[in-house]
């Protein structure tokens, strides 16, 4: 930056702390005595180093100015986050104070919310600065209590389909697929079906087609696809949740997963669906934007040889006839229900990381989302990636993801009591049936039987009613009832 350039930034720079510095002067703020707050997060890798710079820059500038300094610590993965939370916020010996800000997804938030830990922070906030942000995040933040803001939106995520643009473009030209058909779920097991048809016929050996599609967040399935069909599972209102299981709705989710999945078209073998496409056992998955970046660059083949693919991302596929829905997802950031001053400092920062500069430079290096419509919209986000030369991965993914966030409706349900076990029984139950479908119909096949007709066993009415009602006794003894 040119000296006449930096003079100029300088002046606007203290101009807009003018009225920060006057309101943290009445909250009793103090550069001599500053306000030191312990932040806590889940980011690790490229994620936590560019956090971590952003704090930093804070820490010099405005932090600097008003006297508060940020002391940010990642706690490994999210669910290493939200236990010590919990610890923290129960008391229980041996854990660490509350920290003054930390990140958590919404039930997490709720429980701890009704421990009276959280801080509201509406008072701390104009009209005009949350309709900055994007309404759902807003929403979701107020934990079912209108007016109110508990959860603070810092950067979100949603699902993207992501496909072997490589293996798919031989695959398309030998069978005459399109991409038209993987924008609904249907479409994606006509074409699963296919692929393992067109695979098992390159071989000498029968029954040895390879699975097609595998997907990350099963409870996103579940949730989002109910939501398309008409159900909400989880329906929360003024603290009370509703439980919808829809027979007919849940048969539709069978159908479209359980399925394929038994039957080899759809198939889970790592950690993660990324880990499948790296080592070739499939060529499309759905995911987050957020993982996105762990999308292969090139295929590893059993006998360690590797050969270079492209990626091809595409809107999260819905079910035939329905409106486009996708998961909102993302921790927040809570603030501890402390005094004022702790408070209001509490909010300086979190509107400085979420100002559309700051954070667009943590999308584009994390595969976050921003999380206000001036970021997501205009030219800025545009400008921000020719500067910053993102790979062509990274700006597909961010492109489609926005584009996401004005086209679909995003959903994430109201925080109640015990919904983390809720979620846990929606991305267990129909994976774990499954394996042992599967473990079955090998079994089966190695004696000789039939395949058509071990597959109609494992997949039809009687499997179905099975599945669905252990689905429902599960359900209910995670939530107590």
């Amino acid at each position: 930056m040119s000296r006449p350039l930096r003079r100029v930034f300088c002046l606007m720079l203290c101009l807009c702390l003018l009225p920060a510095a006057a309101l943290g002067e009445r909250y009793g703020l103090s550069p001599r005595n500053p306000q030191v707050l312990t932040l806590w997060h889940y980011y690790n890798g490229m994620q936590q180093q560019i956090f971590d710079e952003l704090v930093l820059q804070f820490n010099e500038t405005v932090g600097n100015e008003l006297g508060i300094v940020i002391e940010a610590m990642s706690q490994g993965s999210v669910n290493n986050l939200s236990s010590k939370l919990l610890a923290a916020a129960r008391g229980d010996a041996g854990s660490d104070p509350m920290p003054d800000i930390c990140g958590a997804y919404a039930d997490t938030a709720y429980d701890v919310d009704q421990m009276g830990l959280v801080a509201d922070l509406a008072p701390y906030f104009t009209q005009e600065e949350l309709d900055a942000y994007i309404s759902a995040y807003i929403h979701e933040g107020q934990l079912d209590t209108a007016g109110t803001l508990k959860l603070f939106p810092i950067a979100k995520s949603t699902e993207v389909l992501m496909l072997n643009k490589t293996a798919w473009d031989t695959f398309a030209a030998e069978t005459g697929v399109t991409l038209s058909q993987l924008t609904t779920w249907e479409g994606i097991c006509e074409v699963a079906a296919r692929y393992w048809d067109w695979t098992d016929a390159q071989t000498g050996a029968p029954w040895d087609g390879q699975a097609f599609f595998g997907r990350d967040a099963v409870a996103n399935y579940m949730v989002i696809g109910s939501m398309q069909l008409g159900r909400e599972i989880f329906s929360v209102h003024n603290g009370e949740m509703t439980l919808t299981l829809d027979r007919d709705v849940m048969r539709r989710l069978w159908d479209n997963y359980a399925v394929p999945f038994i039957s080899g078209h759809f198939a889970a073998y790592g950690r993660f669906r990324s880990d499948d496409v790296k080592t070739g056992l499939l060529i499309s998955l759905v995911g987050s934007t957020s993982g996105a970046l762990y999308f292969p660059r090139e295929v590893t083949r059993d006998d360690g040889t590797t050969y270079p693919i492209e990626c091809l991302v595409l809107p999260l596929p819905g079910f035939a006839g329905t409106e486009p829905y996708a998961p909102q997802q993302g921790a927040g950031m809570i603030v501890r229900n402390s005094t004022p001053d702790r408070i209001y400092a509490a909010t300086v920062f979190l509107k400085w990381i979420t100002q559309p500069e700051h954070n667009i430079a943590f999308s584009l290096q994390s595969g976050y989302l921003p999380v206000t419509t001036e970021a997501c919209s205009g030219t800025l986000l545009e400008d921000t990636m020719d500067a910053m030369q993102v790979s062509d991965l990274l700006r597909a993914v961010i492109e489609t993801g926005v584009e996401m966030t004005g086209a679909y409706t995003l959903y994430t349900n109201n925080a109640f009591a015990r919904g983390n076990e809720a979620r846990a029984v929606l991305e267990n139950s129909l994976p774990d049936w499954i394996s042992d479908a599967i473990a079955q119909r090998d079994e089966l096949l190695a004696g000789g039987a039939d395949r058509d007709e071990v597959l109609q066993r494992l997949t039809g009415d009687e499997a179905f009613d099975a599945w669905y009602e252990s689905l429902c006794l599960d359900m209910q003894e995670a939530l107590g009832r």
